[in-house]
């Protein structure tokens, strides 16, 4: 059976507790130990597919088609895995499989109550995830003390006495401020919050404390008295250069030794070597030569909108030794036009709504018509058709129905088995589909085989009857996805790299393994930069 690790957090949210969790499975997976990992998240929206991502961040995407929170995505970067909807637990999961089974008449006539029918189904899930693993590290979302996180709390309390003692750990990663008026770091916040996790049953093991100063060996003894944990189980976490140099703060301070003894686990073998060496390639990108990359969006406000998108670029720039420079451009304004001039590449990301639509067709017609390397991807895809429809083709009122359903030239629609779904959650194109990529395009070389499959979330495509005229004029159809016809990749002849794509390639990128996509793109955006002082005054 797996053991289990649960990571929760306390005093404040946003803590890092998904970095932690990667990163100690990190260092477990390199004992040459199978890990999973799975997230709690206590809100009662059944996934995260309906939440704004200004809100909440990027959603991820799993290969089983799951909408989930943006740690999933750590959990594949980190650990170099493939995630799914067993991964992600959420209330609203939890409690809508209850109440189905209550008017089911599943449970013989008893009063549902949340123990022990919510923490039975959230442990159930618990088990489930688990299967086949060594270690299941199971992060609880939000922060002790909040009323809606308690019925995890408690699955997790009980995961100790149901089961042998040595299989259960739990870490709990906190903060430990800093006053600068009279420059103390304070561990009275530490101290509630673990009083608080103990009012719930759950004494932490080790003790993760977020820390902008480092902490001397008295604070630490202080921690660990009031904490009742060893001193050596008061872990210091401060602010890293990158989210990568975490699992090396980590094992500096002896925690997958600490977790191993806790376990009674035996390493099956040592093997960090990958994963240190991709962390002094990171470190010395900083002092290499940069290459400026634009992100034109409409989430740009909170950077995590694109949290896979910048990891799948810098893991890009690391395989190619470039430093990325990114600009970050807010398409609703119209001074992006000027600062769009001053770079090498350009990336217009997915989204959803017609606001700022217009500014990302403005910005791939930049693209196009100056030889900028440009990569679409989603709506990024589908505003490139648009732009080509609009101003090659003169289909000047060419649109997406999604943004205006009279359009006389539907050149993207909504697709056809979308077109009788009544309800918005989890029901667009999800998930890992097929594809094939025409013979000598741009994208088979890329690629280097013949069929790819990619994650997908989205309900418009780009409308098959307009292909061949597109095609005529030099945008091309170069992966399509045979079974329903449907229209993947398109890219454009006579430019230095032009390729949008339907799908989300960042979402498959590793630290140990950057995309081909992102590759190529930042190749060709490398090249630009090199002749950017010969190249012509550009056109807006």
């Amino acid at each position: 059976m797996s053991k289990f690790i649960f990571v929760t957090g306390g005093v404040v949210s946003s803590l890092g507790k998904g970095i932690t969790a990667a990163s100690v499975g990190r260092l477990l997976k390199s004992h040459g130990l199978s890990v999973t990992i799975v997230k709690c998240d206590p809100y009662i929206n059944v996934d995260a597919g309906t939440m704004a991502p200004l809100q909440h961040g990027e959603v991820f995407v799993t290969d089983d088609g799951a909408e989930t929170d943006l740690d999933l995505g750590y959990y594949e970067r980190f650990l170099d895995i493939t995630v799914g909807r067993d991964n992600i637990i959420t209330a609203g999961k939890v409690y809508q499989s209850v109440i189905s089974k209550e008017r089911e008449g599943k449970y013989l006539g008893q009063t549902v109550q949340v123990i022990p029918h919510i923490t039975n189904e959230i442990k159930e899930r618990f088990f489930k995830a688990s299967k086949g693993y060594d270690i299941t590290i199971i992060e609880i979302g939000g922060t002790v003390g909040d009323i809606e996180s308690l019925p995890f709390l408690e699955a997790a309390r009980q995961m100790r006495p149901d089961r042998n003692h040595n299989d259960t750990i739990y870490i709990h990663v906190t903060l430990i401020p800093y006053l600068s008026s009279s420059d103390e770091l304070k561990t009275k916040p530490t101290q509630h919050s673990v009083n608080k996790l103990r009012e719930i049953g759950i004494d932490p093991d080790i003790i993760v404390c977020r820390t902008e100063k480092s902490l001397s060996r008295e604070i630490k003894n202080k921690i660990a008295l009031f904490c009742s944990v060893p001193q050596e189980a008061v872990i210091e976490a401060p602010n890293a250069p990158s989210i990568y140099h975490v699992p090396d703060i980590l094992k500096k301070q002896g925690i997958n030794e600490q977790i191993m003894m806790l376990l009674r686990l035996r390493s099956k073998k040592w093997d960090y070597e990958e994963w240190s060496s991709y962390v002094s390639k990171l470190t010395e990108s900083a002092n290499r030569p940069s290459v400026k990359i634009a992100i034109a969006g409409k989430y740009t406000q909170l950077k995590d909108s694109y949290k896979s998108l910048v990891e799948a670029l810098e893991q890009a720039g690391i395989a190619n030794e470039i430093n990325i420079d990114f600009s970050f451009l807010d398409v609703q304004h119209k001074n992006f036009q000027t600062d769009i001039k001053k770079v090498d590449g350009i990336v217009v990301p997915g989204g959803f709504g017609d606001r700022g639509i217009e500014g990302k067709i403005d910005t791939v017609k930049f693209a196009r018509e100056n030889n900028i390397p440009f990569l679409g991807i989603c709506l990024g895809m589908q505003c490139a058709v648009i732009e080509f429809a609009r101003n090659v083709l003169n289909l000047k009122k060419a649109h997406s129905t999604e943004f205006n359903k009279k359009t006389p030239h539907k050149v993207v629609d909504i697709m056809e088995a979308q077109k009788t779904v009544k309800e918005k959650g989890g029901t667009m194109r999800l998930g890992a589909y097929s594809c094939a990529l025409k013979p000598s395009s741009l994208a088979k070389k890329i690629y280097g085989k013949s069929a790819i499959k990619e994650r997908h979330r989205h309900r418009y495509e780009f409308n098959p009857k307009y292909m061949t005229a597109c095609a005529k004029k030099g945008l091309i159809t170069s992966g399509i996805h045979k079974k329903m016809n449907l229209p993947e990749m398109v890219e454009l002849k006579n430019h230095p790299w032009f390729l949008a794509v339907q799908f989300h390639p960042e979402f498959k990128s590793r630290p140990l393994s950057s995309h081909p996509l992102f590759d190529s793109f930042i190749r060709a955006s490398i090249k630009q930069s090199k002749t950017s002082g010969k190249r012509k005054e550009f056109k807006i």
